[in-house]
Formats: structure tokens, sequence, C-alpha cells
């Protein structure tokens, strides 16, 4: 289910919206009424941008590795291609 909770919950009610976030939820806070920010425990976090970081890592030993380049309409290109191929 989804949490969303006023801002002022992180403040008064931290132990609730860590308990939630601890059992691998978000929580969505609000600011005036307007969606102001995303809480995720340690784990998401590093779940959601572990993969990001070891791709860039392994993209930088590749171009190290590799002496051509390409222009931004060529990355484009190619991965117009590939998603088209793809479907």
């Amino acid at each position: 289910m989804i949490q969303i909770k006023p801002v002022s919950d992180l403040r008064n009610k931290f132990s609730e919206i860590e308990t939630i976030v601890n059992n691998g939820e978000p929580v969505f806070l609000t600011k005036n009424g307007y969606g102001a920010m995303v809480v995720l425990s340690l784990e998401e976090y590093s779940n959601l941008t572990g993969n990001i970081e070891k791709a860039l890592i392994q993209a930088e030993t590749a171009a190290e590795s590799n002496p051509t380049r390409y222009t931004r309409d060529e990355v484009y290109s190619m991965l117009k291609d590939r998603i088209n191929a793809a479907r």
C-alpha cells in the first residue's frame, strides 16, 4: 500500500516512518498538499542505484579499452534501431 504522509511526520512520527521504510516500502512525503520527497531505506536505495553504478563502471572500462567514439546522433540512432528490432 502506498504510504503518503505530510513532511511534518518526518519530525513528529519518525519511528513510524522508519518502520515503514525498513519493511521495504517507500514513504511519499507531501508539503502543503504537493509531493515533496520520497524516503527509502538504505537497502532499497542501494538496490535502485547499485545497478546504475555498476553499469557506469562497466561503460567507463569499455570506453577506456576502445578508441571508437560516436556522436550523440549516432548513439540515438543505434538505440532506436535496437528498440525497434526488439519489438
